[in-house]
């Protein structure tokens, strides 16, 4: 083999384990790279008590709870099933039912959601694609939702003589 050969082997050879290592790393990845579960993937995954995951959706109205010492519970749904969450800490300020939420935590054996940490959404202009595409097909997608056109603009009110209002001469 010449110089030129065995630089090209080593290469490869390189390139194929550098390959190889991202494959398996995926591979373990592959469920935690998801931001979030829904409460209708969670059971559809069967996800057994005490696996840590991220939980998102809206707070269901009228589900909102507290008790003594900062214990909160209510509901996260998704427009197809709902999950019950318990936490104990301080909420954070945009937290409200009907907005979307995200907690972290796990299931326990009664298959209430143990939250650890409660992150609330402020602005749902940045969901998911699927997500999003998901609540339209459920009838639950508002317009504002998406991101606003620009060439929407209102158009100037111009006075009798056609000068634009507030225009100065």
């Amino acid at each position: 083999m010449t110089r030129k050969q065995r630089r090209m082997t080593i290469i490869g050879g390189s390139l194929a384990v550098l390959a190889l290592a991202a494959a398996l790393v995926l591979n373990a990845l592959r469920d935690s790279i998801v931001f979030f579960s829904t409460p209708s993937m969670v059971a559809e995954k069967h996800i057994e008590p005490g696996k840590r995951f991220r939980l998102g959706g809206l707070v269901q109205p009228g589900s909102l709870q507290r008790s003594d010492n900062l214990a909160v519970t209510f509901e996260v749904a998704d427009g197809n099933a709902k999950l019950p969450v318990a936490y104990k800490g301080i909420l954070p300020d945009l937290f409200r039912e009907g907005q979307g939420v995200v907690a972290e935590g796990a299931l326990d054996a009664n298959g209430v959601f143990k939250a650890d940490t409660v992150l609330a959404k402020h602005d749902e202009t940045y969901m998911p694609k699927d997500l999003a595409d998901a609540l339209k097909k459920q009838g639950h997608w508002k317009d504002d939702y998406g991101p606003q056109a620009s060439g929407a603009a209102k158009p100037a009110a111009t006075t009798a003589q056609g000068n634009p209002q507030g225009a100065v001469r």
